[in-house]
């Protein structure tokens, strides 16, 4: 059974058993609604888009086109790990277009925010109708909705982030199985269905991905420094018991340069801004006190480890005054 909207005596999907009782479900529901038709999904690697993906496969198989377009802005190992376990252990029919510099050279020298946003969703719509074109025989269009999304966009809070985009002569019908569950139940799903807990669980992403973390005119090397200083917090976190305790952390590399020593010579290089925060619902949120000996470890980790660094600095500011992501 399918509904347009929540129903409001809907059980929350905590268990695997409710999780496979709404699995079966929309497989019926999706085979009775694609037929023997194609369907495309953009599929980011997020857990919403991620959790229709692995729903859409068993209930079409290779019916379904999976396009995963990396715009350069992805954190270290993603675009590998959506084509593991996609292409390799699903056997997914997943295109991988790497549109790197495509992304970068749309932002050089682009230093507002909103410019920058506008860029990237703008540049993702034209590379994803690009690859559309070339496909015979698509009449549907997959998307990772979820409930939250919906409610958003009826209150007027924001824009709903799946619907439209595309060219008007793009015409398809949707597909959005997931539309009438909460995030924490799509990870129950997620977890139901296989997926590793690494990418049902991780932690909240922007859409402009790093380059949000870029501050200013994004850089490649700046941009490296951004994404291998967030590998090794990461990892950090994973080891030291924090993974899943905190919200959100991340780290981010502003456009400015301080003097420092490195081998007993000057050096004039990059701070990285470590960011972590915990939050319920993201319109208030405050600070992970983090233990000073992990501070001074993940220190010395990256101002030996990543190119262009000397400093580290933690941030202490809530929400409000200070929004979670710095762009």
């Amino acid at each position: 059974m399918t509904y347009e909207r929540r129903p409001g005596d809907m059980t929350r999907i905590t268990t695997p058993e409710l999780a496979q009782s709404f699995i079966d479900d929309q497989i019926e529901a999706m085979r009775e609604q694609i037929g023997d038709k194609k369907v495309l999904l953009a599929l980011s690697g997020g857990v919403d888009s991620s959790v229709v993906a692995a729903l859409l496969i068993k209930a079409v198989g290779r019916q379904l086109v999976c396009v995963h377009v990396n715009h350069g802005l992805l954190r270290k190992g993603e675009p590998e790990q959506v084509i593991q376990v996609f292409r390799n252990e699903m056997n997914a029919n997943l295109i991988y277009v790497d549109a790197t510099d495509r992304f970068l050279d749309k932002l050089a020298g682009v230093t507002d925010p909103e410019q920058k946003r506008m860029i990237i969703g703008g540049e993702f719509i034209q590379v994803f109708a690009e690859e559309a074109r070339k496909l015979d025989g698509i009449e549907f269009l997959a998307q990772g909705t979820i409930w939250p999304d919906i409610l958003e966009s009826e209150k007027g809070i924001k824009a709903h982030h799946n619907a439209g985009g595309l060219p008007e002569d793009m015409k398809f019908e949707l597909v959005e199985p997931v539309k009438i569950l909460f995030k924490d139940e799509v990870r129950v799903v997620g977890k139901q269905l296989g997926l590793p807990d690494n990418m049902v669980c991780r932690q909240p992403f922007p859409g402009p991905g790093l380059g949000v973390r870029c501050p200013g005119a994004i850089t490649r090397d700046r941009l490296e420094a951004v994404r291998e200083s967030d590998a090794i917090l990461r990892e950090e976190f994973a080891k030291n018991g924090l993974e899943g305790k905190v919200w959100q952390y991340f780290t981010v590399v502003p456009d400015f340069r301080s003097t420092g020593v490195k081998d007993g010579k000057r050096a004039f290089e990059w701070m990285v801004i470590v960011r972590a925060v915990n939050t319920t619902d993201a319109m208030t949120a405050t600070v992970e006190p983090l233990p000073y000996e992990f501070m001074t470890h993940l220190t010395d980790r990256i101002t030996h480890e990543v190119p262009g660094v000397n400093r580290v600095l933690y941030d202490y500011t809530p929400k409000p005054t200070g929004t979670i992501e710095y762009e």
